[in-house]
């Protein structure tokens, strides 16, 4: 008996595994389909055109994503340069000298500026994000650029319009607005060359997820396959060892019927009924006869009982045990599981 229920533990630990692998699986294919929802239409056509001919691995669709963003990057790093070349122009300029440092706010007494000016900027600053080699620099070429417009922004902001610095500053920013459109449609391009990769290499992805999933299911059903042989062995190994019940262990069994919930009590009666096809569970009142009944059908009915009620005994004495109770409940569940006549199972493809 001892190794009968060693047994038991052995494909409980199986099930919990098995079941496991089944939960990443449906949270796989529900993230799956939400972005399915999400796409234009035209796009599931496209996709399903794909798959036949994707077979590429998740760890190959990793790699090439590096590789892309690679050269992604280096692409925006020469748009960069490009865009130091029109920088360098700006600040040659004559009238570029009061851009060039922070605005010594103490040294000339401006009081107000903090509270006129949220987002302090100039050319210094710029230079040293463009240099940043930590990771703190500039990522693309638009966020130099929105740095730069507001240098002059800041100053005509904050400067009247008459001002000296204002004139400078609105002079300049026409300057560099005009060579910043030479460049944007080369920045531009690139964009839309990075959204299009991103958004291929996400396809390319998923689908390579799919098929590695797609592998996890079918072997996933090969194992459950392994389960159901395994019960029906130990079932069959159940019904070989069975000896003559006493009457006292009849008596007892009967007794611990009485006790089941209503539930389990059907669960019960459905195991007699396996063996006994005119034995009816259906009727308000049923006259169960134990000296009627099969050594076999005795001691699935001893074994199921007997599981249900240890299963009671610990969920009512130990409420705050979740762990034992997910574990009781899975016993009870595989003996239900063994105490039912198997039916044929054919093995998965």
């Amino acid at each position: 008996m001892e190794g009968f229920k060693h047994r038991i533990d052995e494909i409980i630990s199986n099930v919990d595994n098995l079941e496991q692998k089944v939960h990443d699986i449906e949270s796989f294919y529900s993230s799956v389909n939400t972005k399915q929802t999400n796409m234009p239409k035209g796009s599931s056509a496209t996709k399903d055109k794909d798959k036949e001919k994707h077979v590429s691995s998740v760890k190959k669709q990793q790699q090439d994503a590096s590789c892309r963003e690679t050269a992604a990057s280096k692409r925006m790093q020469d748009l960069m340069r490009q865009f130091g070349s029109i920088l360098r122009q700006i600040t040659q300029h004559k009238w570029s000298w009061p851009f060039m440092q922070p605005v010594d706010v103490e040294g000339l007494g401006l009081n107000d500026y903090y509270e006129v000016i949220d987002k302090p900027m100039d050319f210094s600053t710029i230079k040293n994000q463009m240099e940043a080699r930590d990771g703190a620099g500039y990522k693309n070429v638009r966020e130099i650029c929105a740095d730069v417009r507001l240098v002059f922004k800041n100053a005509m902001k904050y400067n009247d319009e008459k001002s000296d610095v204002h004139v400078m500053a609105k002079t300049l920013l026409a300057k560099f607005e005009e060579k910043w459109l030479q460049l944007l449609p080369k920045v531009t391009e690139e964009e839309e060359k990075q959204e299009e990769e991103e958004a291929e290499a996400q396809l390319a992805m998923q689908l390579a997820q799919e098929a590695a999933h797609a592998k996890t299911a079918r072997d996933l059903s090969n194992e459950l396959y392994e389960v159901d042989m395994h019960l029906e062995e130990l079932r069959e190994m159940v019904v070989r060892r069975c000896r003559k019940m006493t009457t006292e262990e009849k008596r007892k069994l009967g007794a611990a019927l009485t006790r089941l919930s209503p539930e389990d009590l059907s669960k019960a009666l459905a195991v007699v009924a396996e063996n006994n096809p005119c034995f009816q569970t259906n009727v308000e009142e049923v006259d169960l006869d134990m000296d009627a009944q099969s050594e076999s059908t005795l001691w699935k009915l001893k074994f199921f009982v007997k599981e249900v009620l240890e299963v009671q005994g610990k969920n009512s004495g130990t409420k705050g045990g979740n762990e034992n109770h997910s574990n009781n409940k899975r016993k009870g569940e595989t003996y239900g599981a063994i105490a039912k006549t198997s039916k044929k199972t054919k093995k998965p493809n």
